[in-house]
């Protein structure tokens, strides 16, 4: 493998790692019963999927470089789900959980971004 396949296989490694974080976070998000009725945190719910559907399993992956292409696609509506759930997070729910769910969705969207940034040209 040459250098830039290497760092490439990385970044994919080191973006799937977060992809884990967002699962977690989508899962509790969509079961949690506040879900039932709020259109926007289920919108929330919606974005997170999308961006986890559109790079797929790292098992399935075959070109890091398409791969690494639609993460950075796809960011943009991660951001804006993860700034929308910032905001609507205290409205929803004070509970720890919520609270919580809500860093864990900057710190994976924040390591993502700091990720791609440097395969961007």
């Amino acid at each position: 493998m040459s250098e830039p396949e290497s760092n490439a296989r990385d970044l994919v490694i080191a973006i799937d790692r977060q992809v884990a974080h967002l699962w977690m976070v989508r899962t509790f998000l969509k079961h949690a019963d506040e879900a039932e009725d709020d259109d926007e945190l289920r919108s929330v719910v919606r974005d997170i999927y999308d961006f986890i559907l559109a790079v797929g399993p790292i098992e399935s992956v075959q070109d890091d470089a398409t791969y690494l292409k639609m993460a950075k696609k796809k960011l943009s509506r991660l951001r804006k789900a993860t700034e929308l759930y910032e905001e609507i997070q205290p409205e929803v729910s004070g509970h720890t959980n919520f609270v919580m769910a809500a860093k864990s969705l900057r710190i994976a969207l924040d390591a993502i971004t700091t990720i791609i940034k440097p395969s961007s040209t």
